[in-house]
């Protein structure tokens, strides 16, 4: 991993998590949230015929179904060049406008980090 010096231990950990399971299961994106007690919920893209997520939505909506109340950050590893709207709204709903949402590449260098608002 191509490493981002500026960035907390704890936001790299989700990058990294998030660089590992699209690695893992060889698909398009890989994502990891942190939730306020600071666990964290893992993720690919869910590509099936009757249903479509993005890693990020499936990553938050994994940690909804595990009991998170909030999320402290959120980490997606794609080609894309930022999240989208849809990604953004789920980590908003659950963890508020200002919770970050780092952008990585596949190389895990984050090429942006901007807030779910």
């Amino acid at each position: 991993m191509t490493e981002t010096p500026d960035l907390d231990p704890e936001d790299r950990k989700i990058v990294t998590l998030a660089r590992s399971t699209r690695a893992r299961n060889g698909v398009p994106e890989g994502a990891a949230v942190r939730d306020e007690t600071g666990r964290t919920y893992v993720a690919g893209t869910v590509a099936l015929d009757s249903l479509r997520l993005s890693a990020l939505r499936t990553a938050v909506a994994m940690a909804v179904a595990s009991g998170a109340k909030s999320l402290e950050a959120a980490a997606v590893v794609t080609e894309a060049e930022a999240a989208s709207e849809e990604d953004r709204a789920a980590v908003r709903d659950l963890g508020g406008p200002g919770t970050p949402v780092l952008v990585a590449g596949p190389d895990g260098t984050v090429r942006a980090t901007v807030s779910a608002g």
